[in-house]
């Protein structure tokens, strides 16, 4: 059984916010080692700081690279400068520098077959940024890096209330000029693949949001959605997939129908994500929908008002840990089941669809 665990590649994050906090606090439960094999891309220097100076329990191996990860194990794989240092709640060019550091390894690692998912500790998108680094975010990096041209898709979930977005981290200013039929059409092409191949839900029912106030109000606050969401909505529908709306986000939020759906659409960041967080923060996931790689990653930020107080929880990183795992498994499984498919047994005919035909070679 041992070869068989999940071996998750685990990127340190800003190290001067939460990241190893909430790491090192999930992996002291000796359970969750039970479950996967974690690799941790980082700094066991700074992994050491951490534990001492917030007292955790939690002991770790050191190793070159995830293929001498042990079982039952927790192991940090070296790709830091060992001269940074750990200033807490301080956003630092040398945090940032680390930071891309791990997840350039863990990217690394990954395509060579040594670890099976990738779940990502906040970053301060600001620091990170650099020559190698010039995204919004992790979101649209792993795309560039792990797409092999596949468009990813923002979900933050807490187990079936998930909210995907249009668009992600762009100015409100460019909102409405940047959602057009097409972009709708393809979120909602990945996110309904998404539902049934990583959740493992037959027939998804998504809801889609306005973008204005009262879904437009017939056209007297705006008419995206009348040029723009329905016909995108229409002509999807038309393809099998199953939508709903476009609804008023305070009313659908703020009624509770959005407990009757199996995905949300939401047409920009604070719109689906102010809601979310309001009601799921404490264990919701960030996951990245679209792409050959599985990435989660916790659903709060850096946190640097908390850090090194030792007051973060490890609610929402164990989550993302559980639902990384999941969704490989559901992966792993929908592949199985793809590989020996059941031979058809009838023809599908309008006129004789109810008559049993067996798929042979006629004997005459």
């Amino acid at each position: 059984m041992e070869e068989n665990k999940i071996r998750i590649g685990i990127t340190q994050g800003d190290i001067n916010g939460v990241g190893y906090e909430v790491i090192l606090k999930t992996f002291s439960d000796p359970t969750m080692l039970e479950l996967c094999t974690p690799i941790i891309y980082g700094s066991p220097k700074v992994a050491a700081y951490h534990r001492k100076a917030l007292d955790v329990q939690a002991n770790f191996s050191i190793v070159n690279t995830a293929s001498e990860a042990g079982y039952n194990r927790l192991s940090v794989v070296n790709c830091t400068d060992d001269e940074v240092k750990v200033e807490f709640s301080k956003p630092d060019p040398e945090a940032g520098k680390a930071a891309l550091g791990a997840l350039e390894r863990a990217i690394e690692e990954y395509r060579e077959g040594l670890i099976d998912v990738i779940v990502t500790a906040p970053i301060n998108k600001h620091t990170i940024q650099s020559e190698e680094f010039s995204f919004p975010g992790h979101t649209e990096y792993i795309e560039e890096r792990l797409g092999n041209g596949n468009k990813s898709l923002m979900i933050l979930m807490k187990n079936d209330f998930r909210v995907a977005l249009v668009t992600t981290h762009i100015p409100v200013r460019e909102i409405a000029t940047t959602i057009t039929k097409e972009l709708i059409q393809e979120k909602l092409a990945i996110f309904h693949h998404c539902l049934k191949q990583d959740f493992g839900i037959g027939a998804p029912r998504i809801a889609v949001l306005s973008l204005n106030p009262h879904a437009g109000d017939g056209g007297l606050l705006g008419m995206e959605e009348q040029e723009v969401i329905i016909p995108a909505m229409k002509e999807m529908e038309e393809k099998g997939i199953i939508c709903y709306g476009p609804y008023a986000a305070d009313g659908f939020m703020g009624s509770g129908n959005y407990t009757h759906f199996d995905g949300i659409l939401a047409m920009y960041h604070d719109q689906g994500l102010a809601p979310f967080k309001a009601l799921a923060m404490e264990d919701g996931v960030n996951y990245t929908a679209g792409l050959p790689v599985v990435r989660t990653s916790p659903a709060h930020g850096t946190a640097y008002d908390i850090a090194g107080k030792g007051l973060a929880s490890e609610d929402s990183f164990r989550q993302a840990i559980y639902v990384a795992i999941d969704v490989f498994r559901n992966r792993q499984r929908e592949k199985a089941a793809r590989v020996n498919p059941l031979r058809k047994q009838y023809y599908e005919k309008r006129d004789d669809s109810d008559k049993l035909k067996l798929d042979t070679v006629d004997e005459d």
